[in-house]
């Protein structure tokens, strides 16, 4: 197996089973508190691997790149993820996550622009049918969709894609643990200093006034719980850790557009996970949705695969 896809594979294990896993600590922790935990384990975890791989590379962090990896943590985890919390105020977990799950779309052209990777006829397969198959589990025509929490997912989802294709500049010259660690390290100091501001009375009290009241008086260390303590060290070691760790490795072997597909297998898998674990019911219109992502998903990875073979048997 290449090795890009068996860390493809790592990824969508991890981020499939995130929002599974969180329902068991549901209403236990601050969203945000919560977001600033699994970074920060998520960094910490992934700190001698990172550090490994610069000497293993002869590589040392300069001021430039550091600045960089402060950028890549700002917009992908700092402000990605808050806004991102915020669009579940307005639409939901589930809507909003599936939403979340379209970044491969602005990843593809994205990785075009920035890039330079070429954007192939099973691509473009590939999302068209991904694309319908998220629409076709969100169901957009039974539901009244609050346009101010689509416009934030949609948001959250674009600020992701730029991370990730900004990610992979980097993931070259340092590699992916290197790349992940340290816009960990940034992006959960800048969410420290914003939990910081909550407790300022008048930012407080605006968040109040949005009906944001997970954004006011964040709390640092409250809610841990010996019961809840190994859920959130799934989320911040596995999720964040390994699953983002695992995201930037698969960029060193396979373009962005295609490891971004990662995100169309979560829309997919998580409601048979749910299932699995939870019991909750798969409906027959999702159901059709996920035949749909899987479709699309194969459409893009399975010729990869046969292509890579036949460069290796010419």
């Amino acid at each position: 197996m290449k090795k890009g896809y068996f860390y493809i594979a790592v990824a969508v294990v991890m981020f499939t089973s995130f929002e599974v896993v969180l329902k068991f600590i549901a209403g236990q922790i601050n969203p945000v508190q919560l977001t600033l935990c699994r970074f920060a384990i998520g960094f910490v975890f992934l700190l001698p691997v990172a550090l490994h791989n610069l000497k293993k590379r002869g590589r040392k962090l300069d001021l430039r790149s550091m600045v960089y990896f402060a950028l890549l943590g700002f917009i992908g985890i700092a402000l990605c993820m808050p806004i991102l919390q915020m669009a579940v105020n307005y639409i939901g977990s589930s809507v909003s996550a599936l939403m979340f799950s379209c970044n491969p779309v602005f990843v593809a052209f994205l990785a075009f622009f920035l890039l330079k990777e070429p954007i192939k006829p099973r691509h473009i397969a590939a999302l068209a049918l991904e694309i319908a198959g998220t629409v076709v589990i969100i169901s957009p025509w039974d539901t009244e969709l609050n346009l101010t929490g689509a416009a934030l997912a949609l948001l959250s989802t674009l600020l992701f894609s730029i991370y990730g294709v900004l990610g992979k500049r980097k993931v070259a010259e340092f590699g992916g643990a290197v790349v992940t660690c340290f816009s960990f390290l940034f992006g959960s100091l800048i969410v420290l200093v914003f939990i910081f501001l909550t407790h300022i009375s008048a930012v407080s009290h605006m968040f109040q006034s949005m009906g944001l009241n997970s954004f006011a008086d964040i709390p640092v260390f409250a809610g841990y719980t010996p019961e809840n303590l190994p859920y959130v060290l799934f989320v911040s070691v596995g999720v964040a850790g390994i699953g983002f760790c695992a995201y930037f490795l698969a960029m060193e072997y396979e373009p962005a557009s295609v490891v971004s597909l990662v995100y169309f297998f979560k829309p997919a898998l998580s409601p048979i996970l749910a299932w699995m674990v939870h019991g909750e019911e798969i409906s027959q219109t999702m159901l059709f949705g996920i035949v749909l992502i899987v479709a699309g998903s194969l459409c893009s990875i399975i010729p990869g695969i046969l292509e890579s073979k036949r460069i290796k048997t010419s």
